[in-house]
């Protein structure tokens, strides 16, 4: 393998000799040129300012983003398709100079709440006469060991929890709803890598080079460091739950209530749970540890400011692959047991049970009639089979379709979001119900993040067993489907099973 400072020269010469390929002087639209990486990347570094990384280890995938090449935001009741109508708009002339043949492309992440949230009379989150926050000009320059802080403007000035007394634990929220084009990405799969750079239309070569030859010399040293070794366990405090368990029983009954009254058929109640440690939690021991404890997940980490929102989520909301769509139904979920006779007399026991396999079903039949509008022919659900964690079992289906033709993320995620394993059925209903009863602000938490390709298909996840973090405080979410039969507390400790696998992996962060 070559040495970092080898591969840093390499890349300084590659991109000099490349730069001249971009079309720079173009009036609009953006350009990103990839380079390729001598090998595939096992960890991507964690750096100042604003970024994300999404890696399943499974797959042998691996996506992060630093700096804003390009980004805007919405909110509101419409803010998937407004969204999508101005981001296809902005990006319909984003060229891919790719020299070395890589088979790369650049790529945006598209990320959102659990549900839309109106600030003001307008639909879209800036505070000026432009609907969409977007800001194409070039970021400050890099300071010594990475990125600026600095990022475009707009989205991160309300307090993450507004609901409830728990208080949050920074100043530094997600927006609603994000695209975001990162300045420099880094991809790795099945052992090919590769290294991108994107800018804004037109831009200035003698601006430019400088600058993204700083970015190399940022992170290219930090691309070769071995795994680190996960901490000794460290003991975590427990704070105040929200709501805590006599209010749930509460929540639980209401709920039981109005589903016998058939005014719901489920509806999926949230928990928020706060943990302090006695150190900073290093949040590349944290991915590290997320990725070996639960390699079938997605492991995603995106911040903003001083704070990060982390998940290992097992369930996909869909994958898009041209006009092909795959869909997960995920609901009904049971523990593990560490006996092997009992781990498997469990997933017996959730293949038959009554409860689970009805409140599986709602799911998925709400992905097949979402689906239903877009595709042009599906296929019988595949499923229910078991998805085995470490810490718990589900209930897995996949629905797969053919799509009509120009159907994008955004309108699949429309379609697609909520489901019931998340929100309930029917959705109105359900988000109704969750919005007037359950006692916290859910953020990002049963949102959807994930990665779009230019041609603005891609891939989005559920944004379960996550955590909002910041230096020793973490909040962790997790929540339990509420269907006829649900007990209170049986579905409480189903909350602890999914709370589990977050704070395992922070013990060793």
């Amino acid at each position: 393998m070559l040495a970092p400072l080898k591969v840093l020269e390499q890349l300084r010469a590659r991109l000099h000799e490349t730069i001249s390929l971009l079309p720079l002087d173009q009036a609009d639209g953006f350009v990103s040129l990839i380079l390729a990486l001598p090998h595939a990347l096992t960890i991507a570094p964690e750096l100042p300012g604003p970024q994300f990384h999404f890696a399943h280890n499974h797959r042998d995938e691996l996506r992060a983003g630093y700096g804003i090449a390009g980004e805007w935001q919405a909110e509101g009741a419409a803010r998937l398709p407004m969204l999508g109508a101005v981001v296809k708009a902005a990006t319909a002339n984003w060229q891919q100079i790719d020299p070395d043949e890589t088979g790369f492309t650049g790529f945006g992440m598209l990320g959102f709440a659990a549900a839309p949230v109106d600030k003001s009379k307008s639909p879209f989150c800036n505070k000026s006469t432009q609907p969409f926050c977007f800001d194409k000009s070039p970021q400050p320059p890099f300071f010594k060991g990475g990125l600026s802080s600095s990022f475009a403007k707009g989205g991160l000035e309300s307090p993450p929890f507004e609901k409830g007394g728990l208080g949050g634990i920074s100043s530094d929220t997600l927006p609603n709803t994000l695209f975001w084009l990162p300045e420099l990405a880094l991809c790795s799969q099945a052992g090919q890598a590769a290294l991108i750079l994107t800018t804004a239309l037109p831009a200035k070569r003698e601006a430019l080079l400088p600058r993204w030859l700083a970015q190399l010399d940022a992170i290219v040293p930090l691309l070769a460091q071995p795994a680190l070794d996960p901490l000794t366990p460290a003991h975590l405090e427990r704070g105040a739950s929200e709501p805590d368990f006599a209010v749930w029983q509460e929540l639980v009954n209401t709920a039981l209530t109005d589903i016998a009254l058939a005014r719901l058929e489920k509806v999926v109640i949230g928990r928020r749970l706060r943990l302090e440690g006695h150190r900073r939690f290093d949040l590349t021991r944290l991915s590290a540890a997320l990725r070996y404890l639960f390699p079938s997940c997605q492991v995603i980490n995106i911040r903003r400011g001083v704070s990060s929102f982390v998940a290992a989520t097992p369930e996909r909301l869909f994958t898009q692959c041209r006009d092909r769509i795959e869909a997960d139904a995920l609901a009904g979920t049971i523990s593990r047991a560490e006996d092997a006779e009992r781990d498997a007399a469990m997933t017996l026991e959730l293949l038959h049970c009554e409860k689970n396999l009805r409140e599986h079903q709602v799911v998925v039949d709400a992905v097949t009639a979402a689906l239903r509008q877009c595709c042009r022919h599906l296929d019988a659900p595949d499923g229910p089979r078991i998805l085995q964690l470490n810490n718990a079992q589900h209930l897995w289906s996949i629905v797969r379709g053919q799509l009509e033709p120009d159907v994008d993320v955004f309108r699949l995620a429309e379609l697609l979001h909520p489901t019931p394993a998340t929100n309930g059925q029917p959705r109105q209903a359900a988000r109704t119900w969750l919005q007037q009863t359950e006692p916290l602000e859910r953020g990002w938490y049963t949102g959807a993040a994930g990665i779009v390709a230019p041609d603005l298909t891609g891939e989005l996840w559920v944004l379960l067993r996550c955590a909002q973090i910041n230096d020793r405080v973490a909040d962790l979410y997790a929540g339990a489907g509420i269907v006829t039969g649900s007990d209170a507390l049986s579905e409480w400790q189903e909350t602890e099973h999914k709370l589990a696998a977050m704070s395992t992996a922070l013990q060793f962060a």
